[in-house]
């Protein structure tokens, strides 16, 4: 399915790091690397690497330069905090080379923009990016530069015209909302827990683009405790139809994998099964609407060991068109470095024992049950717009 794939990849990207202690932490993003490395994927893609910093230009394109020169006074000396801006808090601490890091972050998502937009590759993958709660002026939830942002602006600046954001973290991918709610060449959609339970607060239904851009803005707000189920029942209730009606360029995908029911930070329950789906769905949807263009990133996932790296190994493999069987067992070179540097066991093997599947939204629906209203407040408050029928039945 697909043809020639990029990953990017430069352990320099291991310096955007807020310290110990601190949940996003560079280990996590290492250890993916490692295990798709231990499978042996690595060897069969275009592997971009030395990443260079994005420009100035580049970052400025969606982030205010008052917010930069902040940036740029705590990365040279983290005592100069600007809370206001963000910089400094809990979540985002001030860290020695911070601007640097930073940017070097979203000049790897650039790349990967790059190789998609210039057909070196069909797709392309940086799991080290995904910062998607930046915002023009203030930092937020672990996230500086907006890499998202910086790299379809930068597709924009390239004629690109137009795009679809597909987020699936548990967390609301409001940064990248925020910077293109107003631009209907920009389709941004967010899947995750609902805001009245977790960060960051936004998210509801009734966002759905400004004025000269309605339609553009698609938020799915799922309840807490929505497992595999569920959350795929409403993907697929809500984004093939959006991605069809929009008929996008090409489509960047935020892969966030704290969704999981092991991760520390949220309160949804998908498994790697559910997850590993959403990659297979955006995969296909990509080759379906935009010629296979695609662009994936990582995001948030805050159980380091037995999720994130198993997630993403399995987002890098979908994107290489080589999925690995979900009960191959994980490498034993992976297993005995994750239990020299970290003192724990790996995984044993690539799945979680669940075998999900897209019930039909159309099939069985139940306006008494929580995660069928979330999805039909969505199509109600987007479907219109996109000249969509949001609910021609509802007591199906």
């Amino acid at each position: 399915m697909s043809d020639a794939v990029a990953v990017v990849w430069d352990e320099a990207l291991a310096a955007y790091d807020f310290g110990p202690g601190h949940p996003l932490a560079p280990i996590r993003v290492q250890l993916a690397m490692r295990l798709a490395a231990d499978f042996g994927l690595l060897d069969r893609l275009d592997v971009l690497t030395p990443v260079t910093p994005a420009t100035m230009a580049e970052i400025l394109a969606v982030h205010d330069p008052d917010y930069v020169d902040a940036v740029k006074r705590a990365s040279a000396d983290p005592r100069e905090v600007d809370v206001a801006r963000g910089i400094g808090t809990p979540d985002d601490p001030s860290f020695a080379g911070m601007h640097e890091a930073s940017a070097l972050v979203a000049g790897a998502t650039l790349a990967a923009a790059h190789a998609v937009h210039s057909g070196r590759a069909q797709h392309a993958v940086n799991i080290a990016g995904g910062l998607h709660h930046a915002m023009p002026n203030r930092a937020a939830g672990f996230c500086i530069y907006n890499d998202i942002a910086v790299a379809i602006a930068w597709l924009l600046e390239q004629g690109v015209d137009r795009i679809a954001y597909i987020d699936v973290d548990v967390h609301h991918g409001d940064g990248v909302q925020a910077m293109f709610y107003d631009d209907p060449r920009v389709l941004t959609i967010s899947i995750h827990e609902s805001p009245v339970s977790l960060f960051p607060g936004t998210g509801f239904p009734d966002e759905v683009g400004g004025p000269g851009a309605l339609g553009t803005a698609v938020n799915i707000a799922l309840p807490a405790g929505t497992g595999d189920q569920g959350w795929l029942r409403a993907f697929h209730a809500v984004v093939p139809e959006v991605l069809e009606a929009f008929g996008p360029s090409v489509i960047v995908s935020q892969h966030g994998c704290d969704s999981h029911i092991d991760d520390p930070l949220a309160h949804l329950a998908l498994t790697i099964d559910g997850q590993r789906m959403s990659y297979e769905a955006i995969h296909r949807w990509a080759h379906r609407f935009c010629e296979g263009r695609w662009i994936a990133v990582g995001g948030g996932g805050y159980e380091w060991i037995d999720v994130v790296p198993r997630a993403w190994t399995h987002l890098i493999a979908e994107a290489a068109g080589a999925p690995i069987d979900p009960h191959t067992p994980t490498p034993e070179d992976f297993r005995r470095f994750v239990s020299e540097t970290m003192g724990r066991p790996a995984p044993l093997s690539m799945t979680d024992g669940s075998n999900p599947w897209p019930k039909p939204f159309d099939q069985g629906f139940n306006p008494g049950d929580a995660v069928d209203a979330a999805v039909l407040a969505t199509r109600v408050a987007v479907f219109p717009h996109l000249g969509l029928v949001a609910d021609p039945d509802p007591w199906f």
